[in-house]
């Protein structure tokens, strides 16, 4: 097993824990759903630093997600795992996990709604540079966050990892503030070829800042080290273009929050 991924399945296990690690669970409500977010920040790091709020894939707000927000916390950032479907809900059956995410994705104004109900969480903790923040999502996720920038959300940047890149109206892309980093993989039974190029026109007919990194080989899911055991085909875990996606998405974000 590679260095890298052992790492990963280390954090997930709990084997890695930082000492100065904080998490902290937060309600916040969306009418009569309620929803329930963690926080993560490193007390090693001092004063107001970014803020970046995590999509989870469609299965839920698991330990995935929450790994994620943790490794982005270990880096200097106040991350935000946030919660689409309501009371931290997740699920292994991909059938169950469809029909949550189709609640959501079937109506684009809850979607946006929701995904920025998170958002408003993330900015308005007091160790939050409220002028420097951003989204990183997967699959599902990947989705959401291009969501959050087609309603004009005030980001710097997002970032969608083997996301469903739903491809933009010409009145949502002309929306989008953010600069957009895509991470996928030229393997991914999920996302027909026809909506790649459909998502990255959209983009380039509005003038979005906006780069697509293809990963050779890469299914969808190509970051999760557990993709392989929800006996799926079209999901497998790639440990190559996981680290070289993270390292990619940390470069991003740190020339953006650089150019402020």
């Amino acid at each position: 097993m590679k260095t890298w991924q052992v790492g990963i399945l280390m954090l997930l296990t709990g084997g890695s824990a930082s000492a100065v690690m904080q998490q902290e669970a937060i309600s916040y409500q969306d009418g009569d759903v309620e929803l329930k977010g963690y926080l993560y920040w490193d007390d090693a790091f001092t004063g107001k630093r970014p803020g970046v709020l995590v999509a989870h894939e469609w299965w839920g707000l698991n330990d995935y997600a929450k790994l994620r927000a943790e490794m982005l916390a270990e880096t200097g950032y106040v991350a935000f795992a946030a919660d689409m479907y309501g009371d931290a809900k997740m699920t292994r059956h991909a059938d169950e996990a469809k029909g949550w995410m189709q609640q959501i994705a079937s109506n684009v104004a809850l979607w946006q709604r929701r995904a920025n109900l998170a958002f408003e969480q993330l900015k308005t903790q007091p160790k939050v540079d409220s002028e420097k923040l951003a989204a990183i999502g997967y699959s599902f996720g990947g989705a959401t966050v291009m969501q959050m920038a087609y309603s004009g959300a005030d980001l710097d940047g997002v970032v969608s990892f083997h996301g469903s890149l739903p491809p933009a109206t010409p009145e949502q892309a002309a929306q989008v503030k953010a600069s957009v980093l895509s991470a996928h993989g030229d393997a991914d039974g999920f996302v027909p070829a026809d909506r790649v190029e459909a998502f990255k026109k959209a983009l380039s007919d509005a003038n979005v800042d906006w780069e697509m990194d293809i990963y050779a080989g890469a299914k969808h899911g190509f970051t999760n080290p557990y993709a392989d055991g929800y006996g799926m085909d079209r999901l497998a875990y790639q440990e190559k273009a996981d680290r070289r996606s993270w390292l990619r998405m940390l470069a991003f974000l740190e020339e953006l929050f650089e150019q402020e």
